[in-house]
């Protein structure tokens, strides 16, 4: 293996991978590092490795501290597959199930945590180098990283909905370029991913749910790319958040509901997220907040809904319906052609009696909205003690639902010049007249619903479009 520069963990002559794959992994790393030492030899010098993970079950019990670059460690099968519909089966039923635990290529982080340690000490993968060149091309494809529990107060005393147990799956703590994370799935940790400092990374086509938070890009960045996930954290934390990024896309991921906020954004810059399907139980789904600017927001998919699985019945993220789907603190951001669904019971709204905001701006100017579509239904809650049947049913149901008065736009007075275009009726946007440009969406002449095609009603009506 010596003359190699790829690695199966389990060919390793150090360690035992299924007791300890991080005391294997820091191992090759060492050989990497003792065989790479020249960084220019014939225009080359230091290449890296791969590190195979064959399908398996292993425990990490040591944390692996990557600083090497152009190390990319493999698997064979992102193996996810629901914990929390696990954990929330009757015990008398568990007997029954075809496989309890996430498979394919998995590693069961299993590193003690409390909660005086900080976040990078108990993260099954760090990421730390300084200097010049920053760290490069690490990547990350195809295996499963998993937190085994929940540990913290949960709904109903059962720790394992809580989402907390100090653990986290991937850390970067140092300024990277051109990081891969692709194909992974990432279940039950507090934290799955937190990078700092990225420039030119990719997150795609992974499998990020169960999470407490699933995706944190921190500090700053630039030029990144969130892709084509399935990504769905917890009650407590976020599905997307970004904070000082610059040039960030977000493009064509389904997030899942239950999270604080689907994508949250701090302090962002001249990005994009669109195409997106966005799935929330709760208000502030899309929040741009510490005046982001200049961002556009465009053909996305919202629903919000409510949570029909038992074991949730009672939490929420502590936002009310006045706070907005899309709460925008910030400057020249472009909210264009989205859609969205608000199917609630109007008798669970937040304060009682008020009318649910979908768009609201509380800060900033010179904002833009325009053709924004909003279908806004009165429905009777109903729950489901089968996670995935409940979710089922309540995204197919359209029947028994009654129109919900809404505010589909609203421009609070600490906001300046909005213009807002096709996006309401004139009695759903609320916004100073004097101080922002609105241009309501044409009402539709009403219709009895008896009312023939050669009726006289219709066909004044249609002389009137003519």
């Amino acid at each position: 293996m010596s003359g190699s520069n790829r690695y199966d963990v389990t060919d390793w002559p150090l360690g035992n991978p299924h007791d300890d794959i991080g005391e294997v992994i820091n191992s090759i790393i060492a050989d990497v590092k003792a065989r790479q030492t020249e960084p220019d030899r014939n225009d080359g010098g230091k290449p890296g490795a791969v590190i195979y993970i064959p399908p398996g079950d292993y425990r990490l019990r040591t944390q692996v501290l990557i600083d090497v670059s152009f190390l990319r460690i493999e698997g064979s099968g992102h193996g996810f597959t629901s914990s929390s519909i696990r954990f929330n089966v009757p015990e008398g039923e568990r007997p029954g199930l075809h496989e309890l635990w996430p498979g394919g290529s998995r590693i069961l982080v299993d590193i003690p945590s409390t909660q005086s340690q900080p976040e990078s000490a108990t993260a099954a993968f760090r990421i730390a180098r300084s200097g010049m060149p920053r760290i490069s091309s690490v990547e990350f494809s195809d295996f499963c990283i998993d937190g085994l529990h929940f540990t913290g107060d949960g709904p109903g005393g059962n720790p394992e909905n809580s989402y907390v147990n100090g653990k986290t799956g991937i850390y970067v703590a140092d300024a990277n370029d051109s990081l891969r994370i692709t194909g992974m799935g990432f279940v039950y940790l507090e934290h799955a991913l937190t990078i700092y400092y990225a420039d030119a990374l990719s997150i795609h086509d992974n499998f990020i749910a169960e999470c407490g938070s699933c995706l944190e890009l921190r500090g700053w960045g630039q030029a990144s790319k969130i892709t084509d996930n399935l990504i769905g954290a917890g009650f407590r934390g976020y599905s997307i958040y970004a904070e000082n990024h610059g040039g960030l896309l977000i493009t064509a991921n389904n997030v899942f509901p239950r999270g604080a906020s689907s994508v949250f954004l701090s302090g962002v810059t001249r990005s994009s997220v669109s195409n997106n399907r966005l799935h929330s139980f709760y208000p502030g789904m899309v929040v741009l907040a510490d005046d982001s600017s200049e961002n556009l927001l465009a053909s996305n998919h919202f629903l919000r809904d409510n949570e029909p699985w038992t074991p949730f019945l009672a939490v929420d993220n502590g936002l009310d319906d006045l706070h907005g789907l899309v709460r925008i603190s910030g400057s020249h951001n472009s909210v264009i052609g989205n859609h969205f669904s608000e199917v609630v019971d109007s008798a669970g709204i937040r304060p009682a009696g008020a009318t649910p905001v979908v768009i609201r701006v509380d800060s900033g100017r010179d904002n833009y909205i325009a053709t924004n579509h909003v279908v806004a239904m009165d429905v009777a809650s109903r729950s489901n003690d089968s996670c995935f049947e409940g979710q089922v049913d309540a995204l197919l149901a359209t029947d028994d639902s009654h129109d919900l008065v809404i505010t589909t736009v609203q421009v609070d007075a600490g906001a300046l010049r909005t213009t807002i275009l096709d996006s309401g009726s004139e009695d759903q946007v609320v916004a100073d007249r004097r101080d922002n440009a609105v241009r309501a969406t044409p009402a539709i002449p009403s219709m009895r619903a008896d009312a023939s095609s050669d009726s006289p009603l219709v066909l004044s009506v249609l002389r009137g479009a003519e």
